[in-house]
């Protein structure tokens, strides 16, 4: 009884010290530059594939696919599906003038599951010529390992009467597991622009009267597979596109009356009218009341979009007022100014 009774205190303790927190928490849109950038004189892309295996590593593939059940045609279809989703996507962007697949590179299909070592500049440069394009995006491998299991089950069947009976049944699952590696190539600079991997995998099951009848049952694992890999050539170029997401920010909504009203006047989005009262605590005469308005005017005027004016307003808070928060979010406005200097440089492509 003692215990309960003191995890009980613990959660009233923790309670009234939220309810009585100097700061409340918002959320606000803000846009990240992309992930990966390509110069503005990057306009015409020619997308590669090294994922088919080379002469010397077929048979090793074959062995592969009957080992993990996979269909003779998995792998190549979707790498396919994967190379042409990226380009739809680069391609809806408006970015760049073209966008080619070329599957004509036959020499340069190699290896399995792994990265294979990168294209030589020389090479990049030559198709880049034969081709007219200025970077090479390259699916450097793709491979998908499956998984088998078998476990005896019951299946509900219609009798010769109609009547459903339960029969013994096989239940098999497949378990996929979906790698594949991209590189882009920039042979102005010379630079692999980017590497990155990705993994996914999917679970199909299916039963049967018998091993061959389950597997029929997932048959629709191949579908699964190709749609996966469309979502994964869409998720690779968007590594090319800015992006949004929501960010968090803590405001101070005590100290004063005037703090207490703005933060009502914020709880129903009246942001304008919360820094008008704020305002007015600029001079209170208590440094720390102080500080905490210069801090919230620099919320104010990031909500704005004004990051120049919100960095002055944190630094006044911590330079004058020793208000340990406005430093740290002082940091948080200098990167975030420096991201958006790097957005707008990704704009004016």
């Amino acid at each position: 009884m003692k215990n309960h009774k003191s995890i009980l205190g613990y959660i009233v303790i923790g309670i009234l010290l939220m309810s009585c927190s100097a700061t409340n928490n918002l959320t606000m849109g803000a846009t990240e530059p992309a992930i990966v950038h390509l110069p503005k004189d990057v306009q015409r892309i020619g997308i590669i594939n090294r994922s088919l295996p080379s002469e010397g590593n077929k048979q090793i593939d074959k062995i592969d696919q009957i080992l993990s059940a996979e269909g003779l045609n998995l792998d190549k279809k979707g790498a396919e599906v994967a190379i042409q989703a990226l380009s739809d996507k680069l391609a809806g962007t408006g970015r760049y003038e073209e966008i080619l697949i070329l599957d004509n590179e036959m020499e340069i299909r190699k290896g399995l599951d792994v990265f294979p070592a990168s294209l030589s500049w020389e090479v990049i440069e030559e198709i880049c010529a034969a081709n007219g394009v200025d970077a090479i995006f390259s699916l450097a491998f793709y491979d998908t390992d499956t998984q088998v299991s078998y476990k005896p089950s019951v299946m509900q069947l219609p009798n010769s009467l109609g009547v459903k009976v339960s029969v013994p049944a096989h239940e098999v699952t497949l378990n996929t597991l979906i790698k594949n590696g991209w590189r882009i190539y920039n042979p102005s600079t010379r630079q692999i622009v980017d590497e990155f991997m990705y993994t996914d995998h999917l679970v199909s099951s299916g039963k049967g009267i018998n091993p061959v009848k389950a597997i029929e049952a997932v048959a629709r694992r191949n579908e699964a597979v190709e749609e996966l890999s469309k979502n994964i050539g869409y998720a690779y170029g968007s590594r090319l596109s800015p992006y949004k997401h929501r960010i968090s920010r803590d405001y101070f909504v005590r100290g004063t009356d005037n703090f207490v009203v703005a933060k009502r006047r914020a709880q129903t989005g009246d942001w304008q009218g919360a820094a008008q009262l704020w305002e007015k605590e600029l001079d209170n005469s208590k440094a720390k009341i102080a500080g905490r308005a210069c801090y919230n005017m620099a919320i104010i005027n990031e909500i704005n979009g004004d990051l120049n004016a919100a960095m002055d307003w944190a630094s006044k808070s911590y330079a004058d007022y020793d208000n340990k928060d406005a430093l740290r979010y002082l940091n948080i406005l200098k990167y975030r100014l420096s991201q958006n200097e790097i957005l707008e440089q990704q704009a004016s492509r």
